[in-house]
């Protein structure tokens, strides 16, 4: 099963708001509830960008990216999303809720997750390239991206369950 859609082609690629059906679909169909779309025409761009459409009942597998300059930012273009930053041992330190138009940023090497608040919730992701499957990030030996456990726990953070 494939996480995400093809890359985008062109010169200029335009998406609006109206123009996400097909990825929020693939979402909806997905049985991880989430499905990309990237934005950038291949891997090796030295920016990486994708749209990230998620459904209630996913969360991303808590994760850091290590090495320098590798930032990521964050922008809601619709729905809503916690955001949830931890420490080494897996306890929360902070945890943001973002809504259309909310963006956040963070600095390599932040054990960071997040979990779709909102049906039909769309992202926008930024960060530096080009994409290596096994450099991009490391995830948490302390979670696994399949432990209804964690879901749950994020979600009452946010207290929608």
């Amino acid at each position: 099963m494939s996480f995400a859609l093809p890359s985008s082609q062109g010169e200029v690629v335009f998406t609006g708001l109206t123009d996400l059906e097909s990825l929020l679909e693939a979402s909806r169909q997905s049985p991880r509830l989430r499905m990309i779309q990237p934005i950038q025409r291949n891997e090796s761009a030295p920016v990486q960008r994708l749209l990230n459409a998620m459904q209630p009942g996913t969360y991303v597998h808590p994760h850091r990216h290590n090495g320098e300059g590798a930032s990521e930012s964050v922008v809601v273009l619709q729905g809503e999303l916690g955001f949830v930053v931890f420490d080494e041992e897996g306890a929360v330190e902070h945890s943001y809720f973002l809504s259309a138009g909310s963006m956040l940023d963070i600095e390599p090497g932040v054990w960071h997750s997040m979990v779709c608040l909102a049906p039909d919730t769309v992202i926008a992701e930024f960060k530096k390239g080009p994409y290596d499957a096994k450099l991009d990030k490391c995830f948490a030996s302390w979670a696994r991206e399949d432990d209804p456990s964690l879901l749950k726990r994020m979600e009452e953070l946010f207290r929608i369950v």
